[in-house]
């Protein structure tokens, strides 16, 4: 279980004050989404709502990000963004502070949900129905005829937090909706949240954020029988810039 106990007090009261801030901050900003959503044929407004709502709480938090690698929107076109996942931080950090457009790609459950779930088909959120694998490859068919029409996306391809910071193993479905769609990945790797908020930790600690956005992988020669070298490339290209920035180096390229 997180604790707090055996931290400074000040350092107690302000994750107190963050944690209540996220509480609030999601109820308002959430409810706005979804009345926007109402009159956004697009999502590009409930898009930018989530774009306050990611900045307020890095405010909040005095987390501060240092964005490197991106181009101009159009030198991507329709993308499929893939960032490592360090943090419950990765969100707002990548919701805040890139400014793209993209959306993100939710189980299929989320939608079921009233209001919630409209808000959600209103932003353009892609649903991936998990329950079963040809439940899921049908989920990709359609998510990949999505992103054809010009929609990109963010996926985190190791599927969940990495419990120390570490890039993990990546989930293979990312990689088929990239073939299917025949779209540039994206690689995005960010360095801190780790730092911020541990996975199963509690207490938010300041700590400067680097992203940075790698150059597109194409993904033309691959196929779904191909799948795992596309997968390999992405993962050493993602590796190799996590390595340089902790030793401090610039292994940030493909």
């Amino acid at each position: 279980m997180p604790l707090l106990c055996a931290e400074r007090p000040l350092a107690i009261l302000h994750s107190i004050i963050i944690h209540c801030y996220v509480i609030l901050g999601s109820a308002f900003f959430g409810s706005l989404a979804i009345a926007v959503s109402f009159f956004s044929k697009t999502g590009n407004a409930v898009h930018h709502v989530a774009q306050v709502w990611g900045r307020s709480i890095l405010l909040v938090s005095g987390v501060r990000v240092h964005l490197s690698g991106l181009e101009p929107s159009s030198q991507y076109g329709s993308c499929i963004y893939m960032c490592n996942h360090q943090s419950n931080y990765d969100i707002p950090v990548l919701l805040g502070r890139l400014p793209v457009q993209f959306r993100w790609l939710a189980k299929a459950e989320l939608f079921k949900i009233p209001i919630f779930g409209r808000g959600m088909r209103g932003a353009g959120y892609i649903s991936i129905d998990r329950r079963d694998r040809n439940s899921a490859f049908k989920s990709l068919d359609k998510a990949a005829a999505t992103i054809k029409r010009g929609t990109s996306v963010m996926i985190f391809p190791e599927g969940t937090r990495s419990a120390d910071g570490k890039l993990k193993p990546f989930k293979k479905g990312g990689f088929v909706l990239a073939v299917d769609a025949g779209v540039p990945i994206v690689p995005i790797v960010i360095s801190g949240t780790y730092e911020i908020m541990p996975k199963d930790r509690l207490l938010v600690r300041r700590q400067s954020v680097h992203v940075r956005v790698l150059p597109p992988i194409a993904t033309s020669e691959y196929t779904r029988d191909t799948k795992d070298a596309l997968m390999a490339r992405v993962y050493q290209s993602m590796s190799a810039c996590q390595s340089g920035a902790t030793s401090g180096g610039q292994e940030c390229s493909n």
